[in-house]
């Protein structure tokens, strides 16, 4: 029988990795592809979610920057969530949709976050955040969009949420867009909206 080396690094636990300090460091090498080289090896290390984070800020060629997103989204945790988090306001539009591209990467680390995007101040961000729910399971995302719908006034934002409820709702979600129309009974392209989603979650689910 051969033998099999048991491993001394205990599930779930860092595998000590000398070279991590050096992938740190080249994050902010003046070479691209040392940067870009050190984000592919940094993918999925937790420990290195705040290099990662700072090296995001920092960088401006999109490749590397995102090499540094797809290595947040190999980790997973709502620490890189928050990393990524920010650029939702960006002025940037390119970064904005790149970090909206990866957040849905994320449906379950981005969850406990929901409820505070879909309540910002900030319409714009009310809006993206709608789009977070896209790639969530439909139970959850037709949870926190009727949330949404309940009590927002924005007619743009309600649009956007019925637009994302049309690709991915529940019929659980008919009360809350039939109360939206109703509100907004004045916006002609809300109650219509209203209904040909209601109609696809009906035929999806029927």
């Amino acid at each position: 029988m051969p033998f099999i080396k048991r491993s001394s690094t205990a599930p779930g636990e860092e595998k000590p990795d000398d070279s991590l300090a050096t992938h740190i460091g080249a994050l902010m090498s003046p070479d691209p592809e040392a940067r870009w080289s050190a984000a592919r090896a940094l993918g999925g290390r937790a420990v290195a979610v705040d290099a990662l984070a700072a090296a995001l800020g920092a960088e401006q060629i999109p490749r590397v920057r995102e090499a540094i997103m797809t290595a947040l989204i190999r980790v997973g945790d709502q620490a890189s969530v928050l990393a990524l988090l920010p650029y939702l306001r960006s002025q940037d539009a390119g970064h904005r949709g790149t970090a909206i591209e990866a957040l849905q990467a994320l449906p379950k680390a981005i969850m406990p976050f929901m409820p505070a995007l879909l309540s910002d101040g900030d319409t714009d961000v009310r809006i993206l955040a709608t789009e977070l729910a896209r790639n969530m399971p439909g139970k959850d995302a037709t949870r926190v969009l009727c949330d949404l719908l309940k009590s927002e006034q924005h007619p743009n934002v309600c649009a956007a949420a019925i637009d994302v409820l049309a690709e991915v709702g529940t019929r659980d979600a008919v009360p809350a867009l039939q109360a939206c129309a109703a509100r907004f009974a004045d916006t002609p392209f809300l109650p219509f909206a209203v209904s040909t989603t209601i109609a696809r979650i009906s035929d999806g689910e029927g």
